[in-house]
C-alpha cells in the first residue's frame, strides 16, 4: 500500500512539473508551436515548370500522408511528359522558324509582277 501511494505521489509530481514547464515556461512563455514541414524545393513561381524542377521536387513524409513510391512514380511520369512536351514545342518552333525563313527567301527571289498596262 505504501508503495502504491509513493507511485501515485511521484506520478503527480512528474505531471505537475511537466505541466508547469510547458504552460509556465518561465521567462520565455509557453513552448512555441512547431513549424509545419514544407517542401524543401519549391516550384518556380516566375517561370514554367521544367523536368529538372519535377525531378528535384521532394515532399516531406507524414505519418498518414502518402506513399512515397506512388508520389515518386507520379512525379517521374509528370517529369517525362513535361520533357516530351518541351521537346515537341522546340521542334515545332524550329519548324515554324524554318518555314518563315523559306517563305521570306521565296518572296525575295520572285521578280516584281510586271503589268502590261504600265508604260515606261
Amino acid at each position: 500500500m505504501v508503495m502504491f501511494l509513493f507511485l501515485v505521489v511521484a506520478l503527480a509530481v512528474v505531471v505537475a512539473a511537466v505541466t508547469l514547464a510547458v504552460v509556465g515556461g518561465g521567462d520565455h512563455g509557453p513552448l512555441p508551436d512547431a513549424a509545419p514541414e514544407r517542401l524543401v524545393d519549391h516550384l518556380p513561381p516566375d517561370r514554367p515548370v521544367s523536368r529538372a524542377d519535377v525531378d528535384g521536387l521532394r515532399f516531406p513524409p507524414a505519418a498518414r500522408g502518402y506513399r512515397m513510391a506512388d508520389v515518386d512514380d507520379a512525379l517521374g511520369r509528370l517529369g517525362a511528359e513535361i520533357a516530351e512536351r518541351d521537346a515537341r514545342i522546340a521542334d515545332l518552333e524550329a519548324a515554324l522558324a524554318g518555314a518563315r525563313a523559306a517563305a521570306a527567301h521565296m518572296s525575295l527571289d520572285k521578280p516584281a509582277p510586271h503589268h502590261e498596262d504600265e508604260r515606261p
